[in-house]
């Protein structure tokens, strides 16, 4: 009998693992190629896997919310058609493993009866990082907590370690003054009628990392209102033969990002992140579109060198992805590498807001509602009242390395740029 095994595919150059959170394939059930067989999640994106090949599922070893390593067989599929004799007698075939990962022997001795249980976090941490935390007694939650100086945000050895030293320091400073500062608790009262709703996996891994970036990045925000009439005249001349030619719908979003990634080239300071001491200027311009989904969370997919592509190429990018993340379809490489990050406010008809910057990055867009607003003119003839389009733009920066200068010449750009739009453009 000729099989075939499904693995958990990686999904991610960092990600090691992944939740099983949905099969839509049993035991006996005939699948042809690119048919969808299971629903995975990591703390990245949550993605749909194919089957790569026709046959029957004879095998199914991971059941639904278990995690299971890269590389790990999770089903076999017999290509031949045939099922085996105790299928066909009626009985399932379903073997349950647990994940294999292979742990120092250090790491071990160190977990066995600690009651600690890391792997149950949301966020990532190496064998070597966990094993310094055991035997430093620092529980999952309080590891969670470490500012991570790696990539993404990701703990590294040395963190742990400075956190330990410092901890310690503070512990044997609060024991020679007599004081003892604990970790400050919210008192939440439950009155009658209210409701408990618990958080999703996806809205938990929002709070942390939002949580994550206050704690790494000090926030500032400059805004800048903006005169947007050339732009709205100009989409509204083009948008019915733009949709005609390219059978896409012409939104005000490709032009944002057309700009931005433009301003990201002349300003490459806000195209960055930040590695300890290090400032690291990204040679590409991946941009971030931060899209709502129907479960209210949110996700990030991106525009992979955007300075490169026509309002057309931008529009039909953006407009894939932004389906794809609604539908539950985005691949692990549409959420990977972005640079910089664009919210629209406006989508909600606000005027602004003030975004939390997505790390590793260091600056993030808010665009807020085009609204129409009596401006003074001037002309030959004198000062005059008319009505124009207006938005407003917000930037919030990283202010470790991003200064109020370098991010008011930035928006100030962004602003000319819209301002200054040509009518007569092609698209």
């Amino acid at each position: 009998m000729a099989t075939f095994d499904i693995i958990m595919p990686k999904m991610g150059e960092s990600v090691q693992e992944a939740t099983i959170t949905k099969w839509f394939k049993k035991v006996g059930d005939a699948v042809e190629e690119e048919d969808v067989l299971l629903e995975i999640a990591t703390d990245k994106v949550d993605s749909e896997i194919p089957s790569p090949v026709d046959g029957i599922i004879t095998k199914i070893l991971y059941e639904v919310n278990a995690v299971v390593a890269v590389g790990e067989v999770i089903a076999v599929i017999d290509l031949s058609g045939d099922l085996p004799d105790e299928e066909k007698s009626g009985k399932d075939i379903v073997e349950k493993k647990e994940p294999k990962k292979e742990i120092p022997k250090a790491e071990v001795k160190a977990t066995q009866g600690s009651g600690k249980d890391y792997a149950k976090s949301a966020k990532f941490f190496s064998p070597l990082v966990k094993n310094i935390a055991e035997s430093e007694n620092i529980p999952v939650e309080e590891l969670e907590q470490i500012k991570g100086s790696g990539h993404n945000g990701r703990i590294r050895k040395q963190d742990v370690l400075e956190y330990v030293r410092t901890r310690t320091e503070q512990k044997s400073g609060k024991e020679t003054q007599g004081k003892v500062k604990q970790k400050p608790e919210v008192q939440i009262a439950i009155h009658e009628g209210d409701e408990i709703v618990q958080m999703d996996r996806l809205r938990k891994l929002i709070a942390d990392k939002m949580v994550l970036s206050k704690q790494i990045s000090p926030h500032v925000t400059n805004f800048i209102e903006t005169d947007v009439t050339n732009l709205v005249i100009w989409r509204n001349k083009v948008k019915v033969e733009f949709e005609k030619r390219g059978k896409q719908k012409l939104t005000y979003m490709p032009v944002f990002i057309e700009a931005v990634a433009k301003a990201l080239k002349e300003f490459p300071g806000v195209n960055a992140s930040v590695d300890e001491d290090k400032i690291i200027l990204r040679k590409n311009v991946n941009i971030g579109i931060a899209v709502a989904l129907p479960s209210g969370n949110l996700i990030v997919p991106v525009i992979q060198n955007a300075d490169q592509k026509s309002i057309v190429g931008l529009t039909v990018d953006l407009n894939t992805l932004a389906v794809n993340a609604r539908n539950n379809k985005l691949n692990p490489d549409d959420i990977q590498g972005g640079t910089f990050t664009i919210s629209n406010f406006g989508t909600f008809k606000n005027l602004t807001g003030t975004p939390i910057i997505n790390q590793p990055q260091v600056a993030i867009l808010a665009t807020g509602t085009i609204e129409k607003k009596p401006a003074v003119l001037e002309t030959p003839s004198g000062d005059v009242i008319a009505i124009r389009h207006k938005m407003i733009l917000a930037l919030t920066y990283d202010h470790r390395v991003v200064d109020g200068a370098l991010a008011g010449a930035f928006l100030k750009y962004l602003s000319d740029y819209l301002q200054n739009f040509d009518i007569n453009r092609s698209f």
